[in-house]
């Protein structure tokens, strides 16, 4: 490898102003030669410190103690100031003629960072402290309940899942949000910190830098989203209105009150952002397709390993190839008895290459074999977009590669369990509003919650929501987008945002409403090109080399082009269309008008 050493741009931009440099053509040329050398430049230190910020951030969540935490901390530290350093020799090539794919680049240098540091070293250590620190007390947070038990996030979620005991869900629900306290603070200086980050690259602010990244205005990128949900809101509502007169004729209209919003620990889920998990309460009569994916997992013997194996095979019998060695040795599939891990589900790149891996703390449930489905689309991505330069090794947008896992995961029909063994029968025609229940309370349920988290975020960005007013902008946003409230007061000192992963995490949110839209107009087109004549909720791709060509084209491209070029080469159209969710569950609204014979929506 040749080592090239180039002078920071800025350097070269503050000499010019001291000797009189003139913007000749000569100078022009020289300048263009200087891009090609500082893109060179950064692609090598960019490689080097992503990896080894992978390293350190892959054994910290592995093995959670002081050190790994420290160690961690410096190396993310070490490549957002880089980070953030390429973003500023890359804007004083705002004004300079290159051509496309060097514009796209140094664009792409610009936006891409999540959390900008100052340029100040003390202030930049700061944030990658206080990054490092919300991450650990995420993950090592636990809840000892009234009987003196320690409970992990993952013992809790069970209980929320499961148990039908009102006050049980309440001390469940209080308690894990018992963790996120101490993270107020942090995540106050964090803000700010960010923010001048995000001034210093040129941005009003941090959700104004995030909002750009999408090949179009923020202010447009906004109005898209809004545009898609207003879509979507009606299927949503009477959702929303069937499952309240279902929990009120569960709880009893004391607690549950039909004219009222929904507590937020009566969904099943630690954060109500998916509602599958009750789908016992409000299943459609006489809608049991015979199988429940959890038993029947159990009854052929699926441990963890083989549940990966088998979602890898969906992929190969499409075309792509099989997964390698290192991803069986090197990923993490089962929590470990013996330490604290973060056990969010998530797929790790560590080279840019072929070490790829996922971490998850797999449950041998039918919830968690479509989750290896969506980690497994990350991995096969990563893997597609190997061979483009590293800029765009990435999605073109970052909702893409969120849905490519769930795309694969809308095949796992009855149609195609069955052809891998797991059921015997395919139910017929009149048990698919069940079917499609169950989708929907994960799907539909999920689509405003993907919505409201970065609103909060991006109005705590702008100013717009202050520090003391953090938790009752929260729930006022769940009360407005999902109708959903707090079971009890909140008090003061409450960071009930904090108890979500992204928040300390700091992962944008808006890329898993984009993959909720995205992911069934793949669909639609995969199953077109697939040859599919059934609805287009029994349809699967397994087995069809066509649609994996298509798909796989669209993934090599990686992030080398507009997330619309992208979108194309896959759907036709370049624009987000949400109709594609409405023909999926076209059977089931039609259903729940009737069930809820004209009452509307109470929130």
């Amino acid at each position: 490898m040749n080592n090239i050493s180039i002078m920071p741009l800025s350097i070269i931009t503050a000499i010019c102003l001291m000797t009189g440099c003139n913007n000749t053509t000569n100078d022009n040329h020289k300048e263009n030669k200087n891009i090609e050398g500082f893109i060179q430049s950064v692609a090598q230190e960019k490689r080097r410190l992503m990896i080894l910020e992978a390293q350190a951030s892959w054994i910290n969540q592995n093995f959670i103690n002081d050190d790994t935490t420290s160690l961690a901390a410096l190396a993310k530290q070490k490549l957002i100031e880089a980070n953030v350093r390429f973003a500023m020799d890359a804007a004083n090539y705002d004004h300079i003629t290159v051509n496309d794919d060097q514009r796209r680049t140094l664009n792409l240098l610009k936006q891409s960072i999540v959390l900008p540091s100052p340029l100040d070293p003390k202030k930049s250590k700061k944030l990658a402290s206080i990054s490092t620190k919300m991450n650990s007390i995420y993950g090592q947070g636990t809840y000892i309940d009234k009987l003196g038990t320690e409970l992990s996030l993952g013992d809790m979620a069970k209980i929320m899942a499961e148990s039908r005991d009102y006050d049980e869900l309440v001390d469940i629900w209080q308690g894990w949000r018992q963790i996120s306290v101490p993270m107020k603070p942090l995540y106050t200086q964090q803000v700010s910190l960010a923010n001048e980050g995000a001034l210093s690259l040129g941005y009003q602010d941090l959700g104004v830098m995030w909002r750009s990244n999408y090949d179009m205005p923020a202010q447009q990128f906004s109005a898209a989203l809004d545009n898609q949900w207003l879509k979507i809101k009606p299927l949503y509502d009477d959702l929303n209105t069937y499952v309240k007169h279902k929990l009120s004729d569960k709880y009893g209209k004391d607690k549950m009150p039909i004219d009222g919003t929904i507590p937020a620990h009566l969904l099943g889920n630690m954060w109500a952002q998916s509602w599958g998990n009750i789908y016992d309460l409000v299943a459609p009569k006489n809608s049991d397709p015979g199988y429940n994916l959890t038993a029947q997992l159990n009854k052929h013997g699926y441990d963890e390993v083989k549940m990966v194996k088998t979602a890898e095979n969906f992929f190969t019998s499409i075309g792509f190839d099989p997964l390698p060695d290192s991803f069986w040795q090197k990923s993490l599939f089962t929590k470990p008895a013996d330490r604290d891990v973060v056990c969010h589900a998530s797929a790790w790149s560590m080279d840019g290459q072929d070490d790829i891996r996922i971490k998850m703390c797999i449950e041998k449930t039918g919830e968690d074999f479509a989750t290896i489905h969506h980690e497994l689309g990350h991995s096969f991505y990563q893997r597609a977009y190997k061979d483009q330069p590293i800029f765009y090794q990435n999605s073109a947008n970052d909702g893409i590669h969120e849905a490519i896992g769930d795309t694969i995961a809308l095949s796992i029909t009855p149609k195609y369990l069955k052809e891998i063994g797991i059921i015997d029968h395919i139910p017929d025609e009149s048990k698919d509003i069940g079917l499609l229940m169950k989708m929907a309370l994960d799907k539909v349920a999920f689509i405003p919650f993907g919505l409201l988290v970065d609103q909060w975020r991006w109005q705590v960005f702008s100013g717009e929501i202050k520090p003391e007013n953090y938790n009752k902008a929260w729930w006022d946003l769940r009360k407005k987008y999902q109708g959903v409230s707090a079971p009890v007061t909140r008090g003061d000192n409450a960071f009930d945002p904090g108890a979500k992963y992204h928040i300390p995490g700091n992962t944008p949110y808006s890329r898993y409403f984009l993959a909720h839209i995205q992911q069934f107009e793949f669909h639609r087109a995969l199953c077109d090109i697939a040859g599919n004549t059934e609805s287009i909720h029994r349809c699967s791709i397994y087995s069809s080399k066509a649609a994996g060509r298509k798909l796989e084209q669209m993934l090599q491209m990686g992030a080398s082009q507009p997330w619309q070029q992208a979108y194309k080469v896959l759907t036709g159209s370049e624009k987000m269309d949400a109709s594609a969710i409405l023909d999926y569950f076209e059977p089931l609204h039609d259903w729940l008008k009737v069930q809820n014979k004209g009452d509307v929506c109470h929130f």
